[in-house]
Formats: C-alpha cells, sequence, structure tokens
C-alpha cells in the first residue's frame, strides 16, 4: 500500500513521495521540522492508511538505546529470591521487553514511532545503528536472538535540537517538513474547522504570518497554536471585521497567549507598539 494522506491529515506531495520511499527501501524514515508541524502525527497516520499496528516510543533526555531492546531487573530478582519466590528460576520472568523488541514480534507489520530523537544524548542514535540496520538483537541474559520477521517501517522524529551522527544519517530516508504555506495551511485548519467563515480564516492567517515574520521572534507560532488560536476566536466570536480593523499601534492579536509562548516575545511586541504610538504622534 501507498501512503496518500488523510482525511484528518493534509500531506504535501513530497511527504508523501518520502514516506513511499522509505516504505519501498525499507530504511528509516528520519522527518525533521519546526515543533508543531505534524511530525508525531504522521506517524498515526501512516499506521492507520498501512492498517498497522502502531508502536510509540517517546524519548526522554534520559532514555537509553538499551530500553528499546529490553531491560533486566536484577533487583526485583534478588528481592524475590531473598523471599524464595519460584519465579527467581526463569531468568526470563525478569525481562522487560522494549519497544523494539515489541515491533521485531509483532505478527503484522507495524510502524514503530521513534519520537523526538534529539532528546537524548548524542550517543542515543549510533547505539542502536546495528539493531535498526540488521533488525535483530542479542538477549546476553536468556542466549536468545530476537529477529524481526517483518520489517517494521520506522519513523524517527526530531526538532533539530542537535545534530545526528553521519554513520545514524547514512542509514535514514530524510525529510524535513517546511511550513506550510498559507494555501496548505488553509486546507489544515479547514479539517479541523469546517464550519470557518472565510473572512475569519484569511484576517486570521494574515496576522498568524505577520507574527512568524517579526525579526527577533524567540519562539515562531507552529501550527497547532494557530489552530488552537483559531478555536478561541471563534469561541469568544471575535468576527473578522474585529481582526481586521485592529489598532496598528497595539500590534499584539487579541488572545494572543495562543500565539506567543514567552515574555520575551510579548515584551518585543509591547516595544514595537511603543515605537509605532511614537511615529504615529
Amino acid at each position: 500500500m501507498r501512503f496518500e494522506g488523510t482525511a484528518d491529515y493534509i500531506a504535501t506531495e513530497d511527504l508523501r513521495v518520502a514516506v513511499n520511499a522509505a516504505i519501498t527501501l525499507e530504511r528509516p524514515l528520519l522527518i525533521k521540522g519546526e515543533p508543531g508541524t505534524g511530525k508525531t502525527v504522521l506517524a498515526n497516520e501512516v499506521a492507520k492508511t498501512l492498517n498497522a499496528p502502531l508502536i510509540e516510543w517517546h524519548i526522554k533526555s534520559t532514555t537509553k538505546a538499551q530500553q528499546g531492546l529490553y531491560e533486566y531487573d536484577a533487583v526485583s530478582r534478588l528481592r524475590d529470591s531473598q523471599l524464595g519466590d519460584e519465579r527467581v528460576h526463569d531468568i526470563a520472568n525478569y525481562i522487560k521487553r522494549g519497544k523494539l523488541w515489541e515491533a521485531f514480534s509483532s505478527d503484522d507489520r507495524p510502524v514503530l514511532l521513534i519520537d523526538e530523537i534529539d532528546k537524548a544524548d548524542i550517543e542515543f542514535p549510533n547505539d542502536l545503528l546495528l539493531e535498526l540496520d540488521r533488525m535483530e538483537f542479542h538477549v546476553y541474559e536468556t542466549g536468545q536472538t530476537i529477529r524481526a520477521e517483518r520489517r517494521p517501517l520506522v519513523i524517527i522524529t526530531s526538532n533539530n535540537e542537535k545534530d545526528l551522527p553521519d554513520a545514524f544519517l547514512r542509514r535514514c530516508f530524510f525529510h524535513y517538513i517546511k511550513f506550510p504555506d498559507a494555501d496548505t495551511m488553509r486546507e489544515i485548519v479547514d479539517v479541523h474547522y469546517p464550519g470557518i467563515k472565510g473572512m475569519l480564516l484569511r484576517e486570521a492567517l494574515q496576522i498568524f504570518y505577520d507574527v512568524r515574520d517579526v525579526p527577533g521572534l524567540k519562539k515562531k507560532p507552529s501550527t497547532s497554536e494557530l489552530l488552537d488560536w483559531i478555536k478561541l476566536l471563534m469561541n469568544e466570536d471575535i468576527d473578522a471585521a474585529t481582526l481586521k480593523e485592529r489598532d496598528p499601534t497595539k500590534l499584539i492579536p487579541p488572545l494572543h497567549g495562543a500565539l506567543l509562548k514567552n515574555e520575551q516575545d510579548v515584551h518585543l511586541f509591547e516595544r514595537l507598539a511603543f515605537m509605532a504610538r511614537r511615529e504615529s504622534r
């Protein structure tokens, strides 16, 4: 099967090509892009299209590659041995399967999401090179070799917070999700709010892209933040005329807390408004 996007996910042509290339090559798909551009949601939509189980591994700063394979709970085994528990005679009782083990042993070809790989330390991607390449690993405590009968589709996301090793990049098919242009964004909003008035959407998008274009902005608002803002505009019954007739000396849009997420950016808009007021005198 091929991925062509879904009713709930607007996929650009280049993104569809990237997903289908990764499926054909049977290589991990590395997705980079700004936070909030739908990288994580993509895995869920691909799984729906392929009718495949989705296995999610969300990476934290403390996550180690070994946890994706398995973990041996030696402390629990020691405690059980002191209590005379019969389970201690089978070491397999203390082996906890990781997400890669789940994916490798799945009856159906799964979609494995390794989310925000750049959160982990720099050695994390290198530690998974062999396992993702060969689709197998060894369990030393039991002597097992866990091998994928059906190679999972691996989707790896990164917010580009740190560079990934070249050896890791060579094994992936890479795609950068560009920030949606106004036409694509209009389609995305229409999926979530099909009843939105055209005038309101046009004015909201104009303000949204104007905010993103302000020089010196620390965090540009993302797609998900635009959707939150539009939801608030509709809930508060703020119409297109109100947005269009905004005072240019105020600059900060209504309900700006959905778009501006730190005090530096709010202060930036306040300073720009102050300068605009001085120039208008």
